[in-house]
């Protein structure tokens, strides 16, 4: 049974979880509603958390592992490039790639749905060849 200690630790955990993934967002320039629809958050949370003006926050099981993997995206990101022009520009260059025919990284992110995630996810993730 969790105690009012591990529901607090939790819930702050998730408040920082959230407000890294919108700082990364941020530098993607990614727009509120791509942001909110990836993260599936509402707006008002999405605002909070932009002015880092959340201390706690219940999420979901869906909504964290949609911020966890922003943020592996964003630490395989950080392994391929060096210079920020790419490390953050990277998601909203036009890849021809197969899956991502012609669009963004964060054009199809910002279709909110899970499987367009995960499957950038995999794609940018397969570049860091191993690094890990």
């Amino acid at each position: 049974m969790q105690t009012a200690h591990d529901i607090s630790q939790n819930r702050a955990a998730a408040a920082a979880g959230l407000k890294a993934a919108v700082r990364i967002l941020d530098k993607w320039r990614a727009s509120g509603e791509q942001g909110e629809a990836i993260l599936r958050v509402s707006h008002s949370t999405y605002a909070r958390a932009r002015r880092g003006d959340i201390a706690e926050i219940k999420l979901d099981s869906d909504q964290l592992t949609r911020i966890s993997y922003l943020l592996n995206i964003h630490a395989a990101l950080r392994m391929i490039f060096d210079n920020p022009e790419n490390l953050y520009g990277f998601v909203n260059m036009i890849n021809h790639n197969p899956y991502f025919n012609g669009r963004t990284p964060l054009e199809i992110m910002g279709s909110g749905d899970f499987a367009a995630l995960y499957e950038t996810f995999k794609r940018i993730d397969s570049l860091r060849g191993g690094q890990w």
